[in-house]
């Protein structure tokens, strides 16, 4: 019987994931509009305070505690080049999670989830190591996202994550 609910488990979490695969999150940056598989968001948040760390990339604004759990903030503008603006009541943090390790990926607003088809999805026009994190672009309706890689994206904050995890450790020691 139990061997049963094991199995019965596996499937149906195996359709979940399935359900998920051609499902965007979408959110507007600049003047585009862009896509991030939804497998990948934990929750979206509005803007908070970022302690700022010294001496991180330009593009990480820094760590927020969410909920007693300190994890770095990119802010995605700034990772792509683009001009920096300030943060208004449209401004929000996708909270994702990338093997393992959280990151928020502060955007300027938040649109919809999308589901498109494989078949809708082409490869970027050219791809160099500067842009590996763009997956491809995706057509929807008359509109194209530009569909991001989290993992190639959020690379940058791995680092970030252990320290943030080890100050996080290091903060609960004292505490005792």
């Amino acid at each position: 019987m139990a061997n049963v609910a094991e199995a019965l488990e596996q499937e149906m979490s195996h359709q979940l994931e399935d359900s998920q695969l051609n499902r965007f999150l979408t959110f507007h940056l600049h003047n585009e509009d862009y896509g991030i598989a939804i497998n990948h968001v934990t929750e979206i948040i509005g803007i908070q305070k970022i302690t700022e760390v010294p001496d991180m990339p330009g593009e990480v604004k820094g760590v927020i505690n969410l909920r007693g759990r300190v994890i770095p903030v990119m802010d995605v503008r700034l990772r792509f080049g683009l001009p920096s603006r300030d943060y208004d009541e449209r401004t929000c943090v996708i909270v994702v999670e990338v093997n393992d390790n959280t990151t928020g990926l502060v955007v300027d607003r938040v649109n919809e989830v999308v589901e498109i088809a494989a078949e809708q999805i082409e490869p970027p026009p050219c791809h160099n190591r500067e842009q590996s994190y763009i997956q491809g672009l995706g057509k929807v309706e008359d509109d194209v996202k530009i569909l991001l890689d989290v993992e190639s994206l959020v690379g940058v904050t791995e680092e970030i994550c252990r320290t943030a995890a080890e100050a996080e450790n290091a903060a609960m020691l004292s505490s005792t």
